[in-house]
């Protein structure tokens, strides 16, 4: 259909550097980065169904951590990447932090993310895929930084809707991490922000939106499950919490509204 060849190439290398066996599905297709990845797709082994399988769908990358404090260790969670915000999984510092502390096994790059432990196509497959592989829960959201501009519907924190209607068709169960702030400068993201009421309101599915108990909720936050956040702050210490420049002494509900989706993702374990 037409198009033409650019090519730029890391010396640092060399020049022989061959795909991984079998790979012939390029990342970032059609650009001069493209690469041949070998696709969690390609090697088979993709549940049909995520038989209730807990799937905690976030907003912005700094959800994560505290997500995975309340899930709490002793169960394997994978993290799938969406796109809308960072692509390199490998830039996040909290990916790093939560293999270390044991609570979070593996991170899968949905295209057109890259660089996980684990390369898929689509949040279908990729949600298939960790269901194969014996995943007792999943996290999904984008990665550092997000694209926004201020609308309704053009910014990357509707990744969380595609990763709660994938959840949800693919018989998951998908719960909303909530994004709350109370000293957000910016109204549309001040309490509850607009991100996250957009992102419900296209949910087609039986999505949940966790909240902290004895915190006042917005009328439209439905469904929604109170969670016992009591003790989040010695839950999330020692992990890379920064939201917006600010920390959990900053912007607790932020953190605390995190954990609880974990909590409640965790309940739901079969």
């Amino acid at each position: 259909s037409g198009g033409f060849d650019v090519l730029y190439v890391n010396l640092t290398r060399g020049l022989g550097l061959a795909p991984p066996p079998g790979a012939h599905v390029m990342t970032l297709p059609y650009t001069p980065a493209q690469a041949a990845v070998l696709h969690a797709e390609e090697q088979g082994g993709l549940s049909g169904s995520l038989a209730g399988t807990p799937v905690v769908c976030c907003t912005l990358h700094s959800q994560l951590a505290p997500v995975c404090a309340g899930l709490g260790g002793g169960i394997r969670v994978a993290y799938l990447q969406l796109p809308g915000g960072a692509l390199p999984v490998s830039l996040s510092d909290a990916v790093r932090a939560l293999k270390r502390k044991g609570l979070l096994e593996v991170s899968v790059a949905v295209s057109p993310c890259l660089d996980g432990d684990v390369q898929c196509v689509s949040i279908y497959s990729a949600l298939a895929w960790a269901a194969a592989s014996g995943f007792d829960a999943v996290v999904c959201g984008v990665g550092p930084g997000i694209v926004g501009t201020a609308s309704t519907l053009g910014h990357g924190g509707l990744a969380a809707t595609q990763a709660a209607n994938a959840a949800s068709a693919l018989g998951g169960s998908p719960v909303l991490a909530v994004r709350i702030s109370t000293q957000e400068s910016r109204e549309r993201h001040r309490g509850v922000s607009h991100h996250t009421k957009a992102a419900l309101e296209l949910c087609l599915g039986n999505v949940v939106a966790a909240w902290p108990r004895n915190l006042a909720a917005p009328d439209w936050l439905v469904p929604r499950q109170e969670v016992e956040i009591d003790g989040w702050e010695g839950a999330v210490a020692g992990l890379p919490l920064e939201h917006m420049g600010r920390g959990p002494a900053e912007d607790p509900w932020f953190f605390a509204s995190a954990l609880a989706a974990g909590k409640l993702a965790r309940g739901l374990l079969r």
